[in-house]
């Protein structure tokens, strides 16, 4: 399994952007779609977006679609997530996941492999 480190997070305004990264250990890292879910306090596990292995498709949680920028460089083994103009309601933890499938993307239980998080807080 593939091994994962986020950083990137931090105490921003509304409006400001921000861009989280992931790290990925291991030689296989593109077999791997890339996902970031987020979690705050009190609430589930939200799907944030996703790029897929091998063509690299794009998908976005509706929440941020229009806001948020996932790409992935396979030859540096990293993620990133580029958010532009945050709001309160972005606050949460965020977190980096690996997974082998290619369907179910949307779901936390598809991944494989998830790094510990990196808190965004966002202030109104």
């Amino acid at each position: 399994q593939v091994q994962l480190v986020e950083s990137g997070g931090g105490l921003v305004q509304a409006g400001d952007s921000l861009r989280l990264s992931c790290a990925a250990s291991g030689r296989t890292f593109d077999r791997y779609s890339m996902g970031w879910f987020r979690q705050a306090p009190g609430k589930e596990r939200e799907f944030v977006a996703v790029i897929k292995r091998n063509i690299g498709t794009l998908y976005y949680g509706d929440s941020v679609k229009g806001r948020f920028t996932i790409s992935r460089d396979n030859a540096k083994n990293m993620v990133y997530l580029q958010m532009n103009n945050l709001k309160f309601e972005d606050t949460a933890v965020y977190y980096c996941a690996a997974a082998l499938r290619d369907f179910g993307l949307g779901f936390s239980s598809t991944y494989d492999s998830w790094g510990r998080g990196t808190q965004v807080t966002v202030s109104s």
